[in-house]
This record gives structure tokens, sequence and C-alpha cells, in this order.
């Protein structure tokens, strides 16, 4: 049935395929601080839950909803000084959450271009007016603004760190958005949180950003090790999402045990964050970057070019069109893997 679609993919070299990698070092994934495999973080876990439910139940208005999911809540309200949270399965259901919920006819929203498919997705599904403004460009943000005063609610949507470029959110851009009060800011923190900020909180935390008229969205992968996501805003919002958001109303509410982890984790990073800190410092500084995450475009087959890395034992990011304009290696410069070896990899790169 698909046969010729397939083939080409093949031909426009786009065909991808699930692969399991053993015996390389990780340069790949996006666990930046090591803490997946973290055994003190795991103990805690398994102790907080032990003779309770590991798994996921249902949803989080029948039953799926936990005093553990409501403990995570709290601490993240806490530490990130937002009114209200809510846990969701996913970053992706976290982003078709909103925008399909909160945008309704008669709304504005502009996302940044290279924000992440998610959030695109999720704009489809309202009837919105969507626009999209040129990357961590100010001045054509306040171009696409112009007429805002026309429209019932206005959405700007930013990542706070670009995952396939590794840059982070202009300063200039949030300042801005923040004195605007008809504009709810949108900001993806799925890559900065772990990565940025005084708590290493993000780029809301880096920045100093009012948390007034935004929403935040977090990981628990990525720098956290575990699974699912988060969305910090007013207790309105969170409200309105609990009761309108098809991601949440009809999606089974994450496990216990994904839950945990993650509340340790963080916990974890607040108790080592000067250590992290001076680690993140190191690889920033060796990989030029203010996040943890180096890209270099590569004009020949890239395949080809990430099985030679293969076979070097590295594993790193191979990243084709139509995911990005150009081919290009994404290597994430995580701190539990040694520097030596990321110098090595990063310099085969470069000269290559």
């Amino acid at each position: 049935m698909y046969k010729k679609e397939i083939e080409i993919l093949k031909k426009k070299n786009r065909f991808r395929k699930r692969q399991i990698y053993d015996n390389l070092i990780d340069f790949a994934s996006n666990d930046y601080l090591g803490l997946a495999r973290n055994s003190e973080i795991l103990d805690k876990t398994y102790n907080a839950l032990k003779g309770e439910e590991y798994g996921a139940k249902a949803s989080q208005l029948v039953n799926g909803y936990t005093e553990y999911h409501q403990m995570l809540e709290e601490y993240l309200c806490e530490i990130n000084d937002y009114k209200a949270g809510i846990v969701v399965g996913s970053g992706f259901l976290a982003n078709m959450s909103i925008f399909e919920s909160l945008a309704r006819k008669g709304d504005l929203v502009i996302l940044d271009e290279e924000y992440h498919a998610s959030g695109i997705v999720g704009t489809k599904l309202s009837q919105a007016e969507i626009r999209y403004f040129k990357h961590n460009d100010l001045e054509d943000l306040v171009y696409k603004l112009a007429d805002s005063i026309h429209f019932n609610r206005v959405f700007v949507a930013v990542e706070g760190v670009y995952s396939m470029r590794g840059d982070l959110v202009k300063e200039e851009i949030l300042q801005y958005l923040s004195a605007k009060k008809k504009v709810i800011t949108v900001i993806d923190e799925a890559h900065s949180v772990g990565v940025v900020g005084d708590k290493l909180m993000g780029v809301v935390d880096l920045y100093k950003i009012p948390t007034v008229n935004t929403i935040k969205i977090g990981t628990l992968g990525k720098a956290l090790g575990s699974y699912g996501a988060y969305i910090l805003a007013s207790k309105e919002i969170i409200s309105f999402l609990e009761n309108r958001a098809k991601g949440i109303i009809y999606s089974t509410a994450l496990s216990n045990f994904d839950t945990m982890y993650a509340y340790f984790a963080l916990k974890y990073i607040h108790n080592n964050l000067d250590e992290l800190q001076k680690e993140i410092k190191k690889r920033k500084e060796l990989i030029k970057s203010d996040s943890l995450i180096f890209v270099k475009e590569c004009e020949d087959d890239i395949m080809l070019k990430s099985i030679e890395l293969q076979q070097k034992g590295f594993l790193v990011g191979a990243i084709r069109p139509p995911t990005v304009k150009k081919s290009l290696f994404r290597i994430t410069a995580r701190i539990s893997e040694d520097i030596e070896k990321l110098k090595e990899v990063i310099e085969w790169i470069k000269t290559d």
C-alpha cells in the first residue's frame, strides 16, 4: 500500500529505521546530566513507592491523578515561581494541549519559525490565525504583532534552547513580551531546563523573566532523566486546560514511577547545583555554545559519516531533511561522558 512512497524516501536518502546501539560513547542522547541512570535517584524512587502502584492507571480526571503527581506539581511551582502546574504524558502532548485548547477563533498565535513540530501541529487544530516570525528576530516579531489589538487573545511561542540550533531565545524578545500585557508568552523549556539558569531551571530562571502572562512547558525527560512533561501557568489557565485540553482529558496520566523519578531528579539538581554548574560550564566553553548542543552542517552523505563515527566508538545525532533544511551533526555535550572523548569527536567533525 505504501511501497512506492517508501521507495521514494529511500531514493531521497530520507528513509529512517529504528536501531539499537550498544557499546558506543553516547553524544546523541538528550540525557544532558546523565540522570537517566542515576542509582541514587532510582533508589529514592523505589523506596518512595514501595508497596504502591508503579504504573499508569487512568486519565487524570478518572483516578490517574495521585499524591505523587501533586507533590511534583507543587515542587515545580515552588522552584519556578508559578501559581499552578499540571503534569502531562509528554512534551508533544503539552504543546498540543496548549494550542489546541487555549487558542480559539478570533485569537492570534505567533511562533518562532524554528518552534518544535508539536506546537505547529497543535496550532493546526485551533481556529486561531497562525503566523511565524523570523528566528530570534525581535524586529520581525514586533512587525507581526503590529495589528494584535484586533484579536481577542494573543500568544507568542518560543523555545528556551532551540534543539536543532543550540542557541537560546534572545533575552530582549522575552523582556519585550513580558511588557506586553495582552500577550501570553509560551516558552518551551525542554532543552533549557537542567542546562541554563542560576537554579538550572531554564531561560525564565536565567533572564529573571516575570512569570505573569507566561506559560512554561518543561520536560521530565532529557535533563531530568525520566519521562513526561509539565505545564506551569496561572491557576485560571491550568484549570482551563484541565477542563478542555483533549491531550490531558483523554490520555492516561503519567505513571507514579516516572513522576517520582522526575521529582527526585529535581531534588538532585538542587542538592548538587554547584558541581553540575561547573561541569556544564566546561562543556559549554569547549563547544562554544550557550547550551549543551553543538551543531555542524554536513555536506557529504551524513549517514556514511555517521557510520564512520560509530566505527570510532561514537554515537552522535545525524539529522536529515525534512527535520532540518540541511543535514547536520548534532552533538549533546552530556556531562556524564568523558570531556576528553567529547573533544575528540568535536575535532573529528570540525576537521573532516
